[in-house]
């Protein structure tokens, strides 16, 4: 009987996963150096007079432009603090404004009715501020859910009454108190110099993503986190919930603190609508915006959001605007209409915020590379 041999079938060509092809092994190497790269280009852009119309009302190193994108990088590094609790612990705060307003007005007061010098007056309210969150903390964290969020929205109400009501002639009122530059150094004083806050501003923003960042990586912020998903298995394995909501609510607060200091800088200036609830609402927005307990979705979605606020108000006065019919003007030509809009499609679309379009978009991009 003939043995007849089954033809062989030729094994199909090795495929290199995409890991392991040079050019991906390159992105991982150079990811860690990314957020450098990126300081490194913020700190140099006010050297470029690059002009994006129609983005920016003058070129990168313009005052205007450069102020604007200073409240951008304070409001990305106030947006990445809160996260700290809402994202990171999952404490819903209704009253983080008022440590914002507390960084604000007591640096104005301190300087232009105490006469102290900036770096002074800065230290005083940074620590008092830090304090102001601690107290405040030991008393709303005794509660937990909508009452916790309930009572810190009380006492930011209480902190706005105080300023518009004017005790001591300190705050100004409804009119706000302009700051006195005669008290700070001239390095921050005059349009030729908006320059060093901008640098101040990014400064700021980049002591905040590190302290965040390094909290979250430590063994305190893996406790966070677990309070976040599961607050009664923390305290089975013996630790004080409250001890650790109450180091974030803190450190929180400081930092938001030292978020109005340089504000009031940038700004000239205390007003009180950044005492009302709805700077903590448009916080919220923010890091829902950007993504809630990621690496930079907060920071984007809080540049992004002050970027659009101060921008759309430019949009809906414009002539492209006015020029449309009227059921179309009127709507665009109301910011908060346009900023509700972007923010519902965001959501609809992106749940995960801007942090997770990377993870929406790869399954895309994959699909449309053509094989090899």
């Amino acid at each position: 009987m003939t043995e007849v041999k089954s033809a062989e079938v030729p094994a199909p060509p090795a495929t290199v996963p995409d890991e392991l092809t040079p050019g991906h092994s390159r992105w991982h190497g150079l990811r860690p150096y990314l957020p450098l790269v990126a300081l490194v280009v913020a700190a140099v852009l006010p050297y470029s007079t690059l002009n994006l119309p129609g983005i920016f009302e003058g070129p990168l190193n313009s005052p205007g432009t450069l102020q604007l994108l200073a409240i951008c990088l304070v409001f990305g590094g106030l947006a990445a603090g809160y996260d700290l609790l809402f994202g990171r612990t999952g404490m819903l705060s209704f009253g983080h404004a008022l440590y914002f307003a507390a960084g604000v007005y007591g640096t104005d007061v301190l300087i232009t009715k105490a006469g102290l010098p900036l770096w002074q007056a800065a230290l005083l309210t940074v620590v008092g501020g830090t304090t102001l969150a601690a107290l405040l903390g030991a008393v709303a964290l005794r509660t937990v859910g909508i009452a916790f969020a309930m009572v810190t929205l009380a006492f930011a109400q209480v902190g706005a009454i105080l300023v518009a009501r004017d005790f001591g002639g300190l705050t100004g009122g409804e009119e706000g108190l302009p700051l006195d530059v005669s008290g700070l150094p001239a390095a921050l004083v005059g349009v030729t110099n908006t320059v060093n806050l901008y640098w101040l501003a990014l400064a700021y923003l980049a002591i905040v993503v590190l302290v965040v960042h390094r909290v979250s990586g430590s063994p305190t912020g893996r406790v966070l986190a677990g309070l976040r998903d599961d607050e009664r298995r923390i305290g089975v394995l013996g630790l004080d919930p409250y001890r650790f909501k109450l180091v974030a609510f803190t450190l929180a607060g400081g930092l938001a603190t030292a978020g109005g200091v340089v504000y009031v800088l940038i700004v000239g200036g205390a007003s009180p609508h950044i005492t009302s609830s709805e700077l903590t609402l448009s916080l919220l927005v923010m890091v829902v915006l950007g993504g809630p307990g990621t690496r930079w979705g907060p920071v984007l979605g809080g540049i992004l959001y002050m970027y659009l606020d101060h921008r759309l108000t430019a949009f809906g006065s414009s002539d492209a605007v006015n020029s449309l019919p009227a059921f179309l003007s009127h709507p665009l030509s109301q910011p908060l209409f346009v900023l509700g809009t972007v923010f519902i499609l965001a959501v609809y679309f992106f749940p995960g915020g801007l942090a997770s379009l990377r993870s929406r978009l790869t399954p895309l991009v994959t699909a449309l590379r053509p094989r090899r």
